[in-house]
């Protein structure tokens, strides 16, 4: 390793490599950002889908829970009509 006194260059060169490196460092994270945000989209439609279908489920439960309700209490309230 040399040892002496390092100086900046006074060149324009070097303004020019440092917003080179910001531009290509500004491209690779706009690009990161970019595969990042498919991928959640992708797994936030997964989650609708899944709340959806569970929606649905819940809706199909319940209806059939009131028919059945319905059927099992018809005996009952024939008899409650009859007194």
């Amino acid at each position: 390793m040399k040892v002496g006194k390092y100086e900046v260059a006074e060149s324009k060169s070097s303004v020019g490599t440092a917003v080179t490196f910001l531009m290509i460092g500004i491209g690779a994270g706009a690009l990161v950002a970019l595969l990042l945000a498919d991928d959640a989209r992708d797994r936030i439609q997964d989650a609708k889908e899944k709340l959806q279908d569970a929606v649905e489920r819940g809706s199909d439960w319940a209806e059939d829970l009131r028919d059945t309700a319905r059927e099992k209490s018809k005996p009952l309230r024939a008899a409650l009509r009859r007194d």
